[in-house]
């Protein structure tokens, strides 16, 4: 039996057996996306490149044979570097999007595309969780914002956007409306403190966040009503202070203490706080409306100078969003502030590096073309939106809320929470752009499966898919036609995608390392 040094580690393994299957004995994670256990190697992505010292040979772990003497490291600069270049390769030719773009224009970063799914689903108590893991004040932000979203959604080069916001609206409300409003669960209390200066957006948002993440929230605010700008500078026509006051309610019962008529500065003294909390928030608003010399902290002319990154001011216990950093003109971007600060907060309290909230890898695919626009409309609801229709102060009927949701053209994609590229893609901090072709591919989206949806653009020639087709004795599967740049995947003799998938639709999909190949969302949990 082979005996071989990996990273330092001495391990025997049986005649036979690959490089690969020696790291995965001793827990050494090796990259792979064209491998797949049981099936004929291939070799095609090189992610799983190890270097054998003395050999000085850099070589693919997954068809390797372990020999009796190698020696092999797996994270050298060099073999980090082979394995980084080799996704920025696969990448330079990705056609798709991992986030849709609404998603991308909200400055809350909410799923959208979920939550629009999820009302075409009737599943509205799933729709409300989705909404508030990033926006605490739905009910509110459905009737002020402005939607930067929509002006982002390519449903508007069809013919006009998806109504984002009056949906949101439609699922806040009702969730108000119902008898028991959803309230998230909390982590265990941490027995830790946060002074919150201020209950405007920002400051409703980040206690209702900290609140979740298991610390004590106290909300310090100088007038008799939480809300702030909200409250003070909003007409009640266009927010309903009833609609306010219940989202209110809402942190409240999440364990928040508001202190109101208490003004920080005077009845008590920013110093005080930073004593008696482990960290203060300023929620204050525009600095040019604070008494900010009462507070004792330094004020530019933009505001309270902070990290763009974390919210954090320079290395101290306190934390500065909303209006009061001096950049936010949308109720929205300050209810994002409030959720970033508290994922910093959370962050330092657990003693972790604070680096606020961290988001993945997104490939993007950019402005569709004339020609790309029917793949995109396939399966989606035709027609104009409904919003023009809409009562302002009901809002969406749920027929209405259906229809509109229908016309949504699932421009994210469906495997991005479970995608081997996007998740090596994340670890290896590579650059979509380092390797970019000058003209892209046409998208393509071939839908002759009942239940599978082809995706061409997104295919890495993994060759997964060909050999389970081959292995389960398809009787035409997926073969590779073409030859060298124009080599693709598709089902042989141009057949439809249903010809070539009779059997293995479902393997092939839960085997195929990208959304390649990926279930239609009704039948994601149904025997294909």
């Amino acid at each position: 039996m082979p005996k071989l040094t990996i990273d330092g580690q001495v391990i025997e393994v049986e005649e036979g057996a690959t490089v690969l299957a020696a790291c995965r004995r001793l827990n050494i994670d090796i990259p792979t996306l064209c491998h797949r256990d049981g099936l004929p190697h291939f070799t095609s992505c090189m992610l799983c490149v190890v270097s054998s010292v003395g050999r000085n040979q850099t070589i693919p772990a997954c068809t390797a044979k372990a020999e009796d003497g190698m020696v092999i490291e797996t994270s050298t600069d060099e073999i980090m570097d082979l394995r980084r270049s080799a996704l920025d390769l696969l990448l330079s030719d990705h056609l798709g999007d991992c986030e849709g773009p609404c998603r991308r224009g909200c400055p809350a970063y909410m799923d959208i595309p979920l939550m629009i799914r999820q009302i075409a689903e009737g599943r509205l108590q799933d729709a409300i969780v989705t909404v508030k893991d990033d926006i605490a004040l739905p009910a509110v932000l459905g009737r002020i914002c402005p939607a930067p979203c929509e002006k982002v959604c390519r449903r508007a080069e069809i013919d006009n956007p998806v109504s984002i916001c009056l949906l949101k609206r439609y699922v806040a409300d009702a969730d108000l409306a119902s008898s028991t409003p959803y309230t998230p669960d909390c982590m265990s209390a941490t027995g830790k403190k946060v002074a919150i200066v201020g209950s405007g957006p920002t400051g409703l948002a980040a206690a209702y966040y900290l609140a979740i993440d298991g610390h004590a929230c106290v909300i310090f605010e100088k007038n008799s009503s939480p809300g702030g700008t909200l409250r003070e500078a909003v007409p009640p026509d266009q927010l309903p202070m009833e609609v306010l006051d219940k989202e209110v309610a809402a942190v409240r019962n999440l364990g928040a203490e508001f202190r109101m008529s208490t003004c920080v500065g005077k009845d008590v003294s920013l110093e005080q706080l930073r004593n008696d909390y482990d960290t203060v928030v300023l929620a204050i608003g525009d600095t040019k409306d604070a008494d900010t010399d009462s507070l004792g902290i330094e004020v530019s002319g933009k505001g309270i100078e902070v990290s763009r990154k974390t919210f954090r001011v320079g290395e101290t216990n306190l934390f500065a969003g909303g209006g009061a950093i001096g950049r936010r003109n949308l109720a929205v971007r300050a209810v994002a502030d409030g959720k970033e600060i508290a994922c910093s907060i959370s962050q330092l309290l657990a003693g972790k590096e604070i680096v606020g909230r961290v988001r993945s890898f997104d490939s993007r695919l950019g402005k569709i073309r004339e020609e790309e626009k029917t793949d995109f409309m396939q399966g989606v609801q035709p027609g104009r939106s409904v919003s023009p229709d809409i009562d302002q102060v009901i809002g969406m009927s749920p027929e209405q809320a259906a229809e509109e949701s229908s016309r949504c053209m699932h421009c994210d994609c469906r495997k991005r929470d479970n995608c081997s590229l996007r998740r090596y893609a994340d670890e290896y901090d590579t650059r979509q752009s380092r390797y970019k072709a000058s003209e892209r591919r046409n998208f393509e989206s071939i839908r002759n499966h009942p239940e599978v949806i082809y995706e061409p653009g997104k295919c890495i020639s993994c060759g997964i898919c060909v050999r389970i087709t081959e292995a389960e004795r398809e009787e035409l599967g997926m073969s590779f036609v073409g030859r060298g740049f124009d080599t693709r995947v598709c089902v042989p003799f141009n057949d439809s995608l249903a010809a070539g998938l009779k059997r293995t639709a479902r393997q092939c999909v839960e085997a195929c390392p990208t959304a390649a190949l990926s279930f239609a969302e009704d039948v994601e949990n149904k025997d294909v």
